[in-house]
């Protein structure tokens, strides 16, 4: 009963962070003027590349092949997108917050998922990372922009926190659901945090080709 719910639970929280990833993809591309096919289109790869990549490092096929979930919620967030677009987006930080909640929840089935296929710790945190910003990089290369990953902001490095935060809590024994919860938040927290104050990490100088 234990094993079900939390399954369960999981499932839950991706499919919560497939939402949240659709939006900010799907914002996105009304900012580029898509249409709704193609803004349909970026929320998906969204919400589901950084999962599909995860899925093929652990040589199995990708959850959106096994259950159309994925595929029918990244069409809600396009209609919620469509429809509600004045309420969700009246906050101008809503884009900011839709890509954070993404990236805690994408994070933290990455490195659960990972665990059961037996992989080691530190394997688990880079899967959590890849599973949470490599669908914001597809997602940027398709808009023609800079990836977010590869810019000055705190992204991939909040993964790969919120991965530790879930390891340590994991080998205390908290509970799954308490481990993810405490991943996730670690992860949103820190990019909030991080854009609040600006904290950065610091630049790579140009290389003088005279020397």
């Amino acid at each position: 009963m234990i094993e079900i719910s939390t399954q369960g639970f999981t499932t839950f929280l991706d499919l919560i962070g497939t939402f949240a990833f659709a939006v900010s993809g799907i914002r996105w591309a009304a900012n580029k003027q898509f249409d709704w096919f193609g803004a349909y289109v970026i929320g998906l790869v969204t919400a589901i590349g950084g999962g599909t990549t995860r899925d093929l490092l652990l040589n199995v096929p990708p959850l959106w092949m096994q259950n159309a979930s994925y595929l029918t919620v990244t069409g809600i967030a396009l209609l919620a997108t469509i429809v509600f677009r004045n309420q969700l987006f009246r906050w101008g930080r809503a884009l900011f917050l839709f890509d954070s909640i993404g990236l805690g929840l994408f994070t933290v089935v990455g490195v659960g998922k990972s665990l059961e296929a037996g992989l080691p710790f530190w394997v688990c945190i880079m899967m959590g990372a890849i599973t949470g910003s490599v669908g914001g990089v597809i997602r940027d290369v398709l808009l023609n922009e800079m990836p977010l990953l590869f810019r000055k902001d705190i992204y991939a490095l909040a993964c790969i926190l919120g991965g530790i935060v879930y390891m340590i809590s994991y080998q205390y024994g908290l509970s799954i659901s308490l481990t993810e919860l405490l991943a996730a938040l670690t992860v949103i927290m820190i990019r909030v945090i991080a854009v609040r104050y600006h904290i950065q990490l610091p630049f790579l100088n140009p290389i003088d080709a005279s020397l």
